[in-house]
This record gives C-alpha cells, sequence and structure tokens, in this order.
C-alpha cells in the first residue's frame, strides 16, 4: 500500500457540528439499481434530512437518477447513447423525481425547491451568484434544495460521474462544512474489492492526495455513470473551500444521521483548510482583480476591524467590471488593503458610491444588498 494510511476511526472533524451540508445520492441508489424509483429508500433519506434540518442544520440535496428513471418509465433498459435521447429521459424523469421528493419531504413538514444546473451555471460568475443567492434563501427559509444536473439543455455529452463533480461545486457555492457522497459502495478501498481479496478500506485520508486517485476505479453500475474515481476528484474540489468529504453507503442504516452524530462511517476525506482560510485565501491569491475601488481613511479601518465594505466609503471606482468581480481596495495612500467580490457592478458603484446603503434603491431601482463588498467575500492584505 502506498504513503495512504487506514485509521481505525476517524479523527474528530467539523462533519459532527456542520451546520450546513450537502448530501449527494447516485442512480443506483435513487432507482434500486435500475428497477424503478426506490421509493422507501428517498423516504429514509427525507426522513434523516428531516432529523437534521430539525437540529438546526441545513441540508441541500443533489440527486442523481433523472436519466435512469426515465429510462424505465420510458421502458428502456439500456442507458442511451445519443444526446437527444438522453435529454428526452432526463425531462421524463425529472417529472418522477420532483413528484417523489416533494412527497417524501412533505410527509415531515419540509418544503423543497427543484434547482437545475449547469456547469456552465456556476463557471459564469453572474449566474453563480444567482444560483448562490438563491440556495442560501432558499436554506434560510428552512426549504431543502434538490439539485440536479440540467441534462435537458445541456449541448455536449453528458459526462462521466457528473453529478459527483457538481455536489463539489455545490459544497464550494454554498460554502458547505461537509460533501457527503452516498453511493453503492462502503466507501473508498485500497483496490478495487470485486477483484482484489486483499482491498482494505480507507477509513480516512488527506483530500487530495494522489495516491488516492489511483487507487480510485472505474464506474460500477449499468445505470450509473460515476465511479470512485469522480468521488475522490469530487472530495478535492470540496476542499478547495474548506469542505471535509465522507463518501459512504446510502444503503447504511440512518448514514446520514450517524455521520451527523460523528460515527465513523465509510471514508473521510479531510480538507487540509479551516473553511474561512480555504476561502480567504482563494479570494487572497486566485483570483484575477477587474477593478479597484478607492477608499476613505474611515472605510480602511472598518475593514481592519473585520466589517463589509459600505459604499459610503468608496470615493473613486477604477475599471469596468460586473456583478461579481474581485476588486482591489485601496488606501487613501493607494496601497491595497483588501480585495473581494463586489456586489455591484462598477456602472452602478460609480452611482453609489460616497453615499449611503438606504440610498441605494433610489440610486438604482433595486437593492442588491446594502453592503458594495461582504466581509465573508472580502479578505484584508
Amino acid at each position: 500500500m502506498s504513503a495512504i494510511s487506514c485509521l481505525s476511526s476517524h479523527t474528530p472533524t467539523r462533519l459532527a457540528e456542520a451546520s450546513r451540508l450537502v448530501a449527494k445520492v447516485g442512480s443506483a441508489l435513487v432507482t434500486a439499481n435500475g428497477q424503478g424509483l426506490d421509493e422507501a429508500a428517498i423516504g429514509e433519506w427525507a426522513r434523516q434530512i428531516a432529523a437534521l434540518v430539525a437540529s438546526g442544520r441545513q441540508v441541500v440535496l443533489v440527486s442523481s437518477g433523472a436519466i435512469a428513471c426515465g429510462m424505465q418509465r420510458l421502458g428502456w433498459s439500456k442507458r442511451p447513447s445519443t444526446v437527444p435521447e438522453l435529454q428526452a429521459a432526463a425531462a421524463v424523469g425529472q417529472m418522477g423525481l420532483a413528484q417523489i421528493y416533494e412527497s417524501a419531504f412533505g410527509s415531515h413538514g419540509l418544503k423543497t425547491a427543484q434547482v437545475l444546473l449547469t456547469h456552465e451555471d456556476l463557471a459564469d460568475r453572474t449566474r453563480y451568484l444567482n444560483a448562490r443567492s438563491t440556495l442560501t434563501t432558499l436554506l434560510s427559509l428552512g426549504v431543502v434544495p434538490i439539485i440536479n444536473e440540467n441534462d435537458t439543455v445541456v449541448t455536449a455529452e453528458i459526462k462521466f460521474g457528473d453529478n459527483d463533480t457538481l455536489g463539489a461545486l455545490v459544497a464550494n457555492l454554498v460554502e458547505a462544512d461537509a460533501l457527503v457522497i452516498l453511493t453503492d459502495q462502503i466507501g473508498l478501498f485500497t483496490a478495487d474489492p470485486r477483484k482484489d481479496p486483499n482491498a482494505t478500506l480507507i477509513q480516512e485520508a488527506a483530500a487530495g492526495e494522489p495516491a488516492l486517485e489511483a487507487m480510485a476505479g472505474g464506474a460500477g453500475t449499468t445505470v450509473g455513470t460515476g465511479g470512485m474515481i469522480t468521488k475522490v476528484l469530487a472530495a478535492k474540489r470540496a476542499a478547495r473551500s474548506g469542505a471535509d468529504t465522507v463518501i459512504a453507503s446510502g444503503r447504511e442504516r440512518d448514514v446520514l444521521t450517524r455521520l451527523a452524530a460523528g460515527e465513523p462511517i465509510g471514508t473521510l476525506l479531510v480538507a487540509q483548510q479551516e473553511p474561512l482560510a480555504a476561502r480567504k485565501q482563494w479570494l487572497a491569491d486566485h483570483l484575477q482583480l477587474a477593478g479597484r475601488l478607492h477608499l476613505d481613511a474611515g472605510a480602511v479601518a472598518a475593514l481592519a476591524e473585520g466589517k463589509s465594505l459600505l459604499p459610503v466609503g468608496v470615493v473613486e471606482v477604477d475599471g469596468e467590471f460586473e456583478r461579481g468581480a474581485a476588486v482591489a481596495c485601496l488606501g487613501p495612500d493607494g496601497r491595497e488593503v483588501a480585495r473581494g467580490l463586489t456586489n455591484y457592478g462598477s456602472s452602478d458603484a460609480r452611482r453609489i458610491a460616497r453615499r449611503g446603503s438606504h440610498e441605494i434603491a433610489d440610486l438604482l431601482g433595486y437593492v442588491d444588498a446594502p453592503e458594495l463588498i461582504h466581509r465573508d467575500n472580502l479578505v484584508t492584505l
């Protein structure tokens, strides 16, 4: 075996104290290995998520299964290979998937919202921010977002392991504390246990370790498209925003509630940075700056105290940029004191500069946020 160490139990992590979780369930679980929607299993996940919500946690569910459900409804035994057929299956299956989730969560007094995304939605900064605002608002209202890729409109071939990646992107998007990938396997092994009797379960490792990718295998079912490699890569991506990842069996009894209680189940892939530190590093080091905001001394002092940047503290705006762009914040002496993601584009930022937050609506005709840059999207330098 490589440098990966299989521990006897999980190191205490943020999972037991996580206030926001993203759970991803695969096609084989949702559809009982292709034999139609598994309503009992979906009901169990709804029950567990309801328990987590009742305990004060927020949960986003990323669910595969639309294409597999559509195949079952259309009487197809083999996954189609053409894009139009895949899109048609997704369109048919999404109806059934949404209906059963709505019913399952409704029995526990919870409302659900269907959110269909593509990777392009999360690559475009404006659409990214719109999706983030929608999801965080839904969570604040106690609604459980049910997310799937918008397979009916993708123009490229539906890719291998898409919803594992989507789960990680959503974890980044909502700044989740943990990503739980539920699959039909009990976790990540040192080799394929179906072929190697000496394979052992990796109970804990650091997300992003190169050796993990070498150990991961290919797709394991006829209805899903992902394998362990996509889950390992998803954990690596989720770790960029500080989220730990657990890969575990969706057929394990009370898997979500037990994981949330801190019980070691499956494989834990640990993010090496705290969530805030990871996000701040991303803001500080990995964004191309699109413009500059010149601040007065009062605004500089407020930022040093960890406060948000209000428009009243901005005296000048340089550059042309859109909402969500990364901008530098300069003090009166011209030195960069902070950088962050702006809630307003450059033209609107110029209109509200030096003005109070209460004036934004009158000046712009709308209010996206009272801050020009929220403190969660800002790092001081």
